[in-house]
């Protein structure tokens, strides 16, 4: 009895060395040698997460610059606050290509400024928060001023931010613009009553409300940084500094909060959980479970159903993070999610994920900030 057998399948039987496509995705050895490894998909996956690298963003302009804009914020820790971020953005999309967007920083700044669009950065390392000095700040910016010549000037209207800009504004006798919600080219919109908007032309200081400009820039500026310059020492008249006073955090408003430590149905061990709150000067929040089991107030809880908080530092023990609490911290800055569950949605929101027991963190922590604190 014969078989027919087709001439592919002989072939393949007679010689069992696999073919390789020389296309495929290889690897590369430390001698610099492209390297394809049978049975491997270490090829493929380094070749999509290069696909998948950010490209590198163009610079919006190399210059010459002949005009400016110039964006005054105040720094936080080293920090600037989304607010600024959303001026700053702002500022690069209007610039043209002969326009220099140039941001002055009152307080030390680490920030990537270039990855913002700025294209210099003039910083005043001596401003201290602690004390109240806006007529040497003024002073600063009329210094500013004078230097650049800027054709406007973009501020947060908020906190510090926007006073400062009211003071320099009326000071210095240029016009004034608050509230802006929205910027077009030669025109911006301001709110002018319930249901109601004007629409002016610019102004030379224009104070930006939340969300006027997406921060997710297709370019990036040139980021380089002026020396550090001093504020002038002027004179605050009528004015006596008392210094700045620690409040209590455990009688702040949450939403007022800029450090929260937030207990979710994990923590079992109150007492640790409150002390830990005290040493590190953190406000008490917690989710929804957790309130509804009577262990915190109803006042604590975060979340779409509780407080909207946006502090600095939020950081989240034994918490799984249920749809309702992320809304309820998606306007924080840094969120450090401490849960021994690596896979609980939180640890997509969180900055930093400690996979740990809660009890065994709070104690290792709370021992070591006493510890510091001892030294110091």
């Amino acid at each position: 009895m014969s078989t027919d057998i087709p001439m592919n399948a002989a072939s393949a039987s007679l010689n069992p060395l696999r073919r390789i496509d020389p296309r495929r995705p290889a690897i590369l050895t430390p001698q610099g040698l492209r390297r394809i490894v049978l049975g491997s998909s270490e090829g493929e996956r380094l070749a999509a997460s290069l696909a998948h690298a950010p490209a590198a963003k163009p610079v919006r302009s190399a210059g010459p610059f002949a005009l400016a804009t110039l964006v005054v914020t105040h720094a936080e820790r080293g920090s600037l606050s989304d607010q600024a971020r959303q001026a700053i953005a702002a500022a690069a999309i209007l610039a043209s290509a002969d326009t220099e967007v140039i941001l002055a920083v009152l307080g030390a700044c680490h920030d990537d400024v270039a990855a913002l669009g700025v294209d210099r950065l003039i910083v005043a390392e001596d401003f201290d928060a602690r004390h109240y000095q806006p007529a040497a700040c003024v002073q600063w910016l009329q210094r500013l001023q004078a230097d650049f010549k800027p054709q406007r000037w973009l501020l947060a209207d908020g906190g510090a931010d926007g006073q400062l800009g009211r003071r320099f504004a009326i000071q210095t006798g240029v016009s004034l613009a608050c509230g802006v919600a929205e910027m077009g080219a030669d025109s911006l919109r301001v709110p002018a009553g319930a249901g109601q908007d004007w629409l002016l032309p610019h102004a030379q200081v224009m104070l930006l409300a939340k969300g006027v400009a997406n921060t997710k820039l297709p370019f990036v500026g040139l980021g380089v940084s002026e020396p550090a310059q001093r504020l002038p020492a002027a004179q605050e008249h009528g004015i006596e500094d008392l210094g700045v006073q620690t409040g209590d955090p455990q009688t702040l408003a949450l939403e007022e909060a800029d450090f929260i430590l937030a207990a979710g149905n994990g923590v079992t061990d109150l007492p640790l959980f409150h002390s830990l709150a005290v040493e590190v000067g953190a406000a008490v929040g917690a989710s929804r479970v957790a309130v509804d089991d009577g262990r915190f107030a109803r006042a604590q809880q975060i979340g779409a159903t509780g407080k909207t908080v946006s502090a600095s530092g939020y950081l989240a023990i034994g918490i799984s993070g249920a749809v309702q609490h992320l809304q309820g911290i998606k306007d924080c800055r840094h969120v450090i999610a401490v849960n021994v569950d690596a896979s609980a949605p939180i640890a997509r929101r969180a900055d930093l994920t400690v996979v740990e027991d809660s009890s065994a963190l709070m104690q290792a922590l709370l021992e070591l900030v006493r510890h510091q604190k001892e030294v110091q």
